[in-house]
C-alpha cells in the first residue's frame, strides 16, 4: 500500500479519502494522454509478465516519499557509459512504470466508482426514513403486544389444564394404562418446562415426579408378576412404558431379578404347604426356616405329589421366561423393518443379551432348588414305583433343562444319581435275598406261558415300546414315524398355551392285564383233546397255530401260519406230545425277567448310573446261572470221566461268579451281617429245596425238574441276547468292554450247564455196569468167524429202549426240546461207547476171530441205534472202530498210535500192547511200547 501511495503522490494523483471529500472527483481525474494509451496497448497483455515486471522493481522505491529516484538511479551508473546498456536500462524502468501505472489506474477507478455508489445510497436511505418507518412503527408495536397478550392467555389455559391431570392420571394407573400415564406425564413435564418462569409451575413440576415415581413404582409390580403367568398384552403395555421412561435396561435387570425371587419363592412356598399340612397342629415355626432345612420334613408320603408340583410350579416360571424372550424375538423381527435410533439398536442388543444369560442362570436357581429338595430325604426304602416316579419327574425335568438353555443338568443329574446309587445298593441286596429265596423254595415247575409269549407283553418292559422315553429329549432322540403328531413337538411348543408336562404324573394310571399265562397249562381245550392222537393227524396242531393270524388281545404282530411238516417234525423230535413250543420257564424265571425290566427302566431313565444297574443286572444272571449249576450240575463222578462236559470259559465264569459274588463263609448270617464291605456284596450260596427228589430212577433223577431248571435259564439268555443291544446303546463307551464279557464269557455259557447237567441222568439211566461184567463173560479167542452177536448189544438196546419210552413219559409232563433230547442221547451213546471200549480193554485173550466179533457186535449195535435216535452222526462212532481196528497195527505203527491217541486210557492202551499184539511181538518190543505208554502219562500223574 506504502508503494501505491508513493507512486501515487510522484504521479500528482489524489488518494480514496480525499476523492470520497471531493463531491466532483470525477474532474480531478486524470486521465492519461493518448499516446500513453497508445503506448499501454502496445504492451503486450500478460497478467504473468506484469507480475514479473512489478516484482523486478526495487524495494528502495518504496521506502518513503522523499526518495530521491533521479538521484538514485544517476549513482547506480557506470564510470564508464555504454550508450546501449543504458537503453536497455532506461527501457526496463519505462516497462515497470507503465505495469505499476496501470495497476494503480485501475485500482483508483474502482474505488471513486464505490464512493459514487455509496452517496447515493445513502440519500435514498434518508429519503426512506423519512416517509416509511417513522410512520410504521407504531403499527408493528401495537401488533406485537396483541401477540404477547394471545401468548399469555394460552399459557393460562395450559397451567389451568396441568393442573388438572393428577385426576386422569389416577384413572390411567387403575386401568393399568401404564404407557397412557407415562405419556401424559412426559408431555406435561415438557409443558411445565417451558412456563417454569411461572411461580406456580414449580409446584406442579414436583407433583408430576412424584407421580412419575409411583408409576415405577407400580411397573415394577406389574413386571414382577409376568414372572409367573407371562401376558402378552399385559408385558407389552410394561415395555412400551420402560421404554417411554428409557430404562429398557434397568427394566431388563429388573426383571431378571423378579424371576430369581420368583423362584425363591415358588419352590418355598409349595414346600412350606406340604410341610404344614403333614405337620398338622405342630408349634415348629417352619416359615422361618432356611428352604435346605424346610425340605428335610417332608414325608415320604407327601414326597411325590410335594415334587411334582414343585416341578410343576418352576415349570410356569421357565414357560413365563420362554413366552418372555419369544415376545422380544418377536419385537425384533418387527422393528427391523423400520429404521432404527442408535439407541434403540443398543437397547435391543443389551436385552438379547441379558436374556441369553439369563437362560443358564435361571435353570442354575431350578437345578439348585431341587437339588435341595431331592437331597432333602433318604429315599434308600422307597417303593420302587415310586422311586420310578421320583426318575421319571425329574428325568422330565432334565429334559425341560435342555429344551429350556441346552443345559446337560449336571447338578440334577448328581443328587439324583447318589440319591439312585444310594438306593440301587439297598433294593438290589435286597432283591439278591429275594432271589435266593425264590430259588430255595423253587419246586422247578413248569409255569405255563402262552405260545408266542415275549418280555415285551410284561409291564416292566413296555417302556421299550412307548415312543417317548423320558430320558431322552427330542433333541437327543429321533422320532419315529408312527409317533402321533403330538408328541413330535418340543414340550415348550406342546404346552406354550395350556396344560403341563408334569400333570402325567400325578395321574393313576390304571394297571393294564397281563394274558401272558396260558390256562392250566394249556392254551385251548381242544389243544389238550389232541395230546395223545397221531403226530400225522392234523388235530395234534392247535387252531391257532392253523390261522394265518393269532389274535391274543397283546397287540402283538400277527404270526405267520406255520407249515404242518415244521409242526409234524419239531414236535416228534421235541418228544412234544401235548404241548405248543412255549418256552420252559418257572416262577423264579419270570420274576427274574420282571426284575430285569425293572431294572432297566431305572437305567433307561437315569443314564448316569447306566453302569452301576447293569453291573447289578449281570449280578441277577450269574446267582441265577451259579443256582442253576450248584443244584443239578455239580458231580464229582464226570470230572473223572474224561468226556469234557465243563468247558474252560464255563469253568471260569463259575469260579469268578463264586469269587465275586456267593459269601462262601459258615452260615447264613455271617455272609448277610459280615462285617466286611466286600461281604456286604455277596450272597450265600443257594441250597435245593428238599421238595426236589433227584435221586429217583422212576422220574429219570429228576430229569422234568432239571429240564425246567436249565431251559428256563437258556430262555433267560436267550431274553438278555434279545437286550443286548439296548443295553449296549445305554451302557457308558468306556464300559462298553464289561458288558460285551458279561456277554461272550457268562451269558452264553448258559446252554454249556446242559452237559453236566444231564449227564447224570444219563449215567444213571442206563446200566453200563451190568453191561461190563456181560462182556466179561465173552469169550474173544475163537478161532472160526461167528454170524451172530452177542447178547450183551440186545440187552443194551433194550437199555436204550427203555430209555426212549421213559422220555416220552417224562415230556408228557415238560416238553423236551430237541436241544435236550441231543444231550441226553450223545451223553448215553458216549459212555456206551466207552464203556464198550472198556469192556473190550478187559479182555484177556483175544484172536483175529475174536476182534472180527466185536466188530460184529458194534455194527450190530449200530444200525439199531440209528432207529431210536435222529442224532447224527453218532458220538464217538470212531472212539470204538479205532480202538477195534488197533489190533491189526504193527509193531511200529502202534507206537505211533499210542502218541496220536491219547483219549485212550493207559490200561486201555496197555490192553493193546499185550493182548493184542503179544501174540505176534517179542518181549523187548512188548517192554517199549509199555514204556511209552507210561511216558504218555507220566505228565498227568
Amino acid at each position: 500500500m506504502q508503494k501505491i501511495k508513493s507512486l501515487m503522490a510522484r504521479q500528482g494523483l489524489k488518494s480514496p479519502q480525499e476523492s470520497m471529500a471531493d463531491l466532483s472527483p470525477v474532474e480531478n481525474l486524470r486521465i492519461p494522454s493518448k499516446e500513453e494509451l497508445r503506448e499501454l496497448r502496445e504492451q503486450p497483455i500478460d497478467p504473468q509478465a506484469e507480475q514479473e515486471i512489478i516484482n523486478s522493481i526495487e524495494e528502495v522505491y518504496f521506502s518513503n516519499d522523499s526518495f530521491d529516484m533521479v538521484q538514485h538511479e544517476l549513482e547506480k551508473l557506470p564510470p564508464e557509459l555504454n550508450l546501449q546498456e543504458l537503453e536497455e536500462y532506461r527501457d526496463k524502468l519505462k516497462r515497470q512504470q507503465s505495469a505499476e501505472l496501470e495497476r494503480v489506474t485501475a485500482l483508483q477507478t474502482n474505488l471513486q466508482l464505490a464512493a459514487v455508489i455509496c452517496t447515493n445510497a445513502r440519500r435514498q436511505l434518508s429519503v426512506a426514513k423519512e416517509g416509511f418507518t417513522e410512520a410504521s412503527l407504531g403499527l408493528l408495536a401495537n401488533q406485537r403486544k396483541r401477540q404477547l397478550l394471545t401468548g399469555l392467555l394460552k399459557s393460562l389455559r395450559t397451567i389451568k389444564t396441568l393442573q388438572r391431570t393428577d385426576v386422569r392420571l389416577s384413572e390411567m394407573l387403575e386401568e393399568e394404562d401404564y404407557p397412557g400415564a407415562i405419556q401424559l406425564c412426559l408431555e406435561c413435564q415438557k409443558a411445565a418446562s417451558t412456563f417454569k418462569h411461572y411461580s406456580c409451575i414449580s409446584e406442579l413440576n414436583s407433583k408430576l415426579q412424584d407421580t412419575l415415581e409411583q408409576i415405577e413404582e407400580q411397573l415394577d409390580v406389574a413386571l414382577s408378576k409376568t414372572c409367573k403367568h407371562f401376558d402378552v398384552s399385559h408385558y407389552t403395555k410394561v415395555q412400551l412404558a420402560y421404554k417411554l421412561l428409557g430404562k429398557t435396561q434397568i427394566a431388563m435387570d429388573q426383571l431378571h431379578m423378579h424371576f430369581t425371587q420368583a423362584i425363591h419363592n415358588t419352590v418355598f412356598q409349595v414346600v412350606l404347604g406340604y410341610v404344614e399340612l403333614c405337620a398338622g397342629n405342630a408349634d415348629t415355626k417352619f416359615q422361618k426356616m432356611q428352604y435346605k432345612d424346610l425340605c428335610t420334613h417332608i414325608t415320604l408320603d407327601s414326597y411325590i405329589p410335594c415334587l411334582t408340583d414343585l416341578c410343576k410350579a418352576l415349570w410356569e416360571v421357565m414357560l413365563s421366561y420362554h413366552r418372555t424372550m419369544q415376545w422380544h424375538e418377536e419385537q425384533d423381527t418387527q422393528e427391523n423393518t423400520s429404521a432404527e435410533s442408535d439407541e434403540l439398536v443398543v437397547d435391543r442388543g443389551y436385552v438379547k443379551k441379558k436374556l441369553e444369560h439369563g437362560l443358564t442362570r435361571i435353570w442354575q436357581d431350578v437345578q439348585l432348588k431341587v437339588k435341595a429338595y431331592i437331597l432333602g430325604t433318604d429315599m434308600s426304602n422307597f417303593k420302587y414305583d415310586d422311586f420310578i416316579v421320583v426318575l421319571d419327574v425329574i428325568s422330565r425335568l432334565m429334559q425341560v433343562g435342555e429344551e429350556f438353555c441346552g443345559s446337560k443338568s449336571e447338578v440334577l443329574q448328581e443328587s439324583i444319581k447318589r440319591q439312585s446309587i444310594n438306593y440301587f445298593k439297598n433294593y438290589h441286596r435286597a432283591r439278591l435275598e429275594e432271589l435266593r429265596m425264590f430259588l430255595e423254595n423253587e419246586t422247578w415247575e413248569l409255569c405255563p406261558v402262552k405260545s408266542n409269549f415275549n418280555i415285551a407283553q410284561l409291564h416292566e418292559f413296555k417302556f421299550m415300546g412307548q415312543c417317548r422315553s423320558p430320558s431322552v429329549s427330542p433333541s437327543r432322540q429321533a422320532v419315529s414315524s408312527s409317533t402321533p403328531a403330538q408328541e413330535e413337538l418340543f414340550l415348550f411348543q406342546q404346552y406354550l398355551q395350556e396344560g403341563n408336562p408334569f400333570e402325567m404324573h400325578i395321574e393313576h394310571k390304571e394297571e393294564e392285564t397281563e394274558d401272558v399265562l396260558a390256562s392250566n397249562g394249556y392254551e385251548s381245550d381242544e389243544l389238550e383233546k389232541s395230546v395223545y392222537q397221531d403226530y400225522d393227524s392234523d388235530s395234534d396242531v392247535p387252531e391257532e397255530l392253523k390261522q394265518d393270524y393269532v389274535d391274543e388281545q397283546t397287540g402283538d404282530v400277527p404270526l405267520k401260519s406255520v407249515s404242518r411238516e415244521t409242526i409234524r417234525s419239531k414236535k416228534k423230535s421235541d418228544y412234544n406230545l401235548n404241548k405248543t413250543n412255549a418256552p420252559i420257564l418257572t416262577n423264579t424265571t419270570l420274576n427274574v425277567i420282571r426284575l430285569v425290566g425293572k431294572y432297566m427302566q431305572m437305567m433307561n431313565i437315569l443314564k448316569p448310573i447306566a453302569f452301576d444297574v447293569i453291573h447289578c443286572v449281570s449280578q441277577l444272571f450269574d446267582y441265577y446261572l451259579y443256582a442253576v449249576y450248584t443244584f443239578f450240575g455239580r458231580n464229582d463222578m464226570y470230572e473223572s470221566s474224561g468226556l469234557g462236559l465243563i468247558s474252560s470259559r464255563l469253568r471260569t465264569t463259575l469260579n469268578r461268579i463264586q469269587e465275586s459274588l456267593i459269601d462262601m463263609s459258615v452260615g447264613e448270617a455271617a455272609g448277610v451281617h459280615g462285617p466286611g464291605e466286600d461281604r456286604k456284596e455277596k450272597v450265600p450260596s443257594p441250597h435245593l429245596s428238599q421238595m426236589v427228589v433227584l435221586t429217583n430212577s422212576g422220574t429219570l433223577y429228576g430229569l422234568a425238574q432239571r429240564v425246567v431248571a436249565t431251559e428256563s435259564l437258556v430262555f433267560l439268555a436267550e431274553q438278555f441276547e434279545s437286550l443286548q443291544s439296548h443295553l449296549d446303546t445305554m451302557m457308558p463307551a468306556a464300559k462298553k468292554p464289561f458288558l460285551q464279557q458279561f456277554y461272550s464269557q457268562t451269558v452264553s455259557t448258559a446252554s454249556e450247564l446242559r452237559k453236566p447237567i444231564y449227564w447224570i441222568v444219563a449215567a444213571k439211566a442206563i446200566d453200563y455196569e451190568q453191561m461190563l461184567l456181560m462182556m466179561a463173560g465173552v469169550k474173544w479167542d475163537i478161532r472160526e468167524i461167528m454170524s451172530q452177536h452177542n447178547v450183551y448189544v440186545d440187552v443194551l438196546l433194550k437199555e436204550f429202549e427203555q430209555f426212549n419210552k421213559r422220555l416220552g413219559d417224562v415230556s408228557r409232563h415238560v416238553r423236551i426240546p430237541l436241544p435236550v433230547s441231543n444231550v441226553l442221547w450223545e451223553h448215553c451213546i458216549r459212555l456206551a461207547n466207552r464203556t464198550l471200549v472198556e469192556g473190550y480193554a478187559n479182555v484177556k485173550k483175544c484172536s483175529n476171530e475174536g476182534r472180527a466179533l466185536m466188530q460184529l457186535d458194534f455194527q450190530q449195535f449200530l444200525m439199531k441205534l440209528e432207529k431210536l435216535t435222529d442224532l447224527r452222526p453218532i458220538p464217538d462212532k470212531e472212539f470204538v472202530e479205532t480202538y477195534i481196528k488197533a489190533y491189526y497195527l504193527t509193531e511200529n505203527d502202534m507206537e505211533q498210535f499210542i502218541k496220536n491217541h491219547r483219549e485212550y486210557s493207559m490200561k486201555q492202551l496197555a490192553n493193546l500192547v499185550n493182548v493184542c499184539l503179544g501174540s505176534h511181538i517179542n518181549k523187548k518190543a512188548r517192554q517199549k511200547l509199555l514204556a511209552a505208554i507210561d511216558d504218555i502219562d507220566r505228565p498227568k500223574r
